[in-house]
């Protein structure tokens, strides 16, 4: 059965992209059938899967507006050996021309509806904040990844994204929930990042996942070359915290 996830948080530079593109790679090296669907505007999912946003004749733009279907937008990730859903700059008009179309918070939802049941897992890295791809990443996703930096503003941050969450829930998908809060760019010699943990585990307990995160030159630098982190430096601390978190998640779905 296929499993939606909805890579977010509201606060930016926290390394949604990052995990998107990683735990995509990791979960296709474990025999996982993957999609990822790039809903940033930025683009930087699919640069960083090894595809040319710039020379893309279409994207998931034109699937939301419904002027092509999702499988005609399917590209392959060279690098990271799964499907991708790519986008580019034109993404940006789609919160524009979106506002008067029916059903509007659902297009995501329909497109995927046609394509989503070949895989595994599909991965929406969405963008940094709560506009109409975001609400359509929520919409058709089963569940919600929260990546988060250990500092003081994030718990605030956190609080807020549930709160979106519970009002999609009340909404727009009833079955919406919270599949984990994995810690990203974490520093273990910092009293803060501890102390921050500490108060995540306290609050929403299984949901944090206990894979962290580590800050990795070898992460920051994979996205350069096109290649997930696996690929660049499969030896590195990133590398292998994103298996880690693959085969945890792999783990619990059977549990």
């Amino acid at each position: 059965m296929t499993k939606i996830l909805a890579i977010t948080n509201q606060k930016g530079g926290v390394g949604k992209t990052t995990t998107a593109v990683n735990l995509a790679a990791s979960l296709a090296s474990l025999k996982c059938k993957v999609l990822l669907v790039d809903l940033d505007p930025q683009g930087n999912a699919t640069m960083g899967c090894g595809i040319n946003k710039r020379e893309l004749k279409h994207s998931v733009y034109h699937v939301l507006l419904g002027l092509v279907g999702a499988d005609a937008v399917l590209k392959y990730s060279p690098t990271g050996k799964f499907d991708v859903l790519p986008a580019n700059r034109d993404l940006a008009g789609a919160e524009v021309e979106l506002v008067d179309v029916d059903g509007r918070e659902t297009r995501l939802k329909e497109a995927l509806a046609g394509i989503g049941q070949g895989y595994d897992y599909v991965l929406i890295d969405c963008p940094p904040a709560l506009n109409m791809l975001a609400v359509n990443a929520l919409t058709a996703a089963d569940a919600v990844i929260i990546p988060m930096q250990c500092e003081y503003y994030a718990l605030e941050g956190v609080s807020d994204l549930v709160n979106t969450i519970k009002k999609i829930r009340a909404n727009l998908n009833p079955h919406l929930e919270v599949e984990g809060l994995l810690r990203t760019m974490f520093d273990p010699r910092s009293t803060l990042a501890q102390q921050v943990s500490t108060q995540l585990k306290n609050h929403f307990t299984n949901k944090v996942y206990e894979t962290v995160i580590p800050r990795n030159v070898r992460l920051a630098e994979a996205p350069s070359y096109g290649q997930p982190v696996l690929v660049y430096d499969a030896a590195s601390k990133g590398a292998q915290a994103y298996i880690a978190l693959a085969q945890e998640m792999l783990t619990r779905t059977k549990s």
